[in-house]
C-alpha cells in the first residue's frame, strides 16, 4: 500500500486523528540547540487521555539531546510514517512535575511497557507532551 500524502481532507484528518489516538512509532524533528539545524529521530509516542506524550527508556547518566533541544526551542514536528504520512508541527512541553511524571509512567507501564518499572521511569525517562498547531489533534 502506498503512503498517503494528500492534502488534508475530512477523511484524511479523521485517519490522522485515529492514528494519533492509538500511539505508535513516529519520527520527530527538533532544532539543534547549538547548530540550529533540524534533528530527526525515531521514537514511540503514547496517546494518554487524548494527550500526545513521548517518553523513552530511563537513563540517569545524561539528558537526551532531543530533550535539551526542546528546552531551548520547544517547536517540534511529528512525522507520521507508514501507510499514512503527515508532518504535524507543534509545541513540546517537557514534563518535570513528579506527580504528573508518575501518572504518565504508571499509564505507560500498565498499557504499553509492562516490563518497565514506573519508579525508574519517573527518575530517569525523558517525558514530553506535544500540543499540535493544527486542529487535527
Amino acid at each position: 500500500m502506498q503512503p498517503t500524502t494528500a492534502p488534508n481532507t475530512t477523511a484524511r484528518t479523521d485517519a490522522i486523528r485515529r492514528l494519533l489516538g492509538r500511539g505508535g512509532l513516529i519520527d520527530i524533528t527538533t532544532t539543534g540547540r547549538r547548530t540550529g539545524t533540524p534533528r530527526r529521530l525515531e521514537i514511540v509516542f503514547h496517546s494518554i487521555d487524548g494527550r500526545i506524550v513521548i517518553s523513552g527508556s530511563p537513563r540517569r547518566d545524561h539528558k537526551r539531546a532531543w530533550i535539551l533541544n526542546l528546552e531551548t526551542d520547544p517547536h517540534i514536528t511529528i512525522h507520521l510514517k507508514g501507510t499514512l504520512e503527515a508532518d504535524l508541527p507543534g509545541t513540546a512541553r517537557v514534563i518535570t512535575d513528579p506527580v504528573e511524571r508518575r501518572a504518565i509512567a504508571d499509564w505507560i507501564v500498565s498499557h504499553a511497557w509492562p516490563r518497565m518499572d514506573a519508579a525508574t521511569m519517573v527518575d530517569g525517562s525523558p517525558m514530553i507532551e506535544v500540543t499540535l498547531d493544527d486542529v487535527v489533534a
